[in-house]
């Protein structure tokens, strides 16, 4: 079977986060970098990028190393990967180094190029749909499920994204990840 480059990403994927669920729910995690690659390609039809987003996460959230995905994806889904994987600063805590790895995101964006910030936004605009859905559904209690208690230092982070990628703002995406945050936060 001779699979295309988006295709070996999925089954790649899907093989990786096989075992895990979306924080706090039973939901299979790869529904994830589905939804952010189907997000990613209403912004853009580059290979790369598409590839990066269904591969954003197994970095961070699997045992798999950049160099593996270099080696089965190239240098430049690898560097995309990169742009999008948190140091999880495994030596701290997660609840103390939640705001230390949101300020590196925002930081990091200061200098992104447009393909890195179109990654950002599928995969932001991803997570805050289950969360205003959540939220909706469950109220207050949603936030007890992450790291960061804080509904405001979400409301921070995910105000700090958009302002962070504005030049995206005449992408429906965008359009959508800001009503959301309203929606959210108000």
């Amino acid at each position: 079977m001779n699979l295309n480059k988006l295709d070996k990403a999925i089954i790649f994927a899907t093989e990786r986060h096989s075992v895990y669920f979306r924080k706090g729910t039973d939901t299979p995690y790869i529904v994830h970098p589905l939804e952010v690659v189907s997000i990613a390609a209403g912004m853009t039809n580059n290979m790369d990028v598409l590839v990066a987003a269904v591969l954003h996460d197994v970095v961070e959230d699997t045992p798999t190393s950049l160099s593996e995905i270099e080696t089965e994806f190239g240098q430049k889904v690898a560097e995309l990967v990169a742009s999008e994987s948190e140091d999880k600063m495994v030596n701290t805590p997660p609840s103390e180094s939640w705001k230390l790895r949101k300020e590196a995101t925002i930081n990091a964006l200061q200098s992104a190029v447009l393909n890195e910030k179109i990654l950002v936004l599928s995969d932001k605009l991803s997570n805050i749909r289950a969360i205003n859905r959540d939220y909706h559904r469950n109220g207050e209690k949603v936030w007890d499920r992450f790291n960061q208690k804080d509904k405001k230092m979400h409301e921070w982070y995910y105000r700090s994204i958009a302002g962070a990628i504005s030049e995206l703002a005449d992408h429906l995406a965008y359009q959508e990840f800001v009503g959301l945050i309203e929606s959210t936060f108000g």
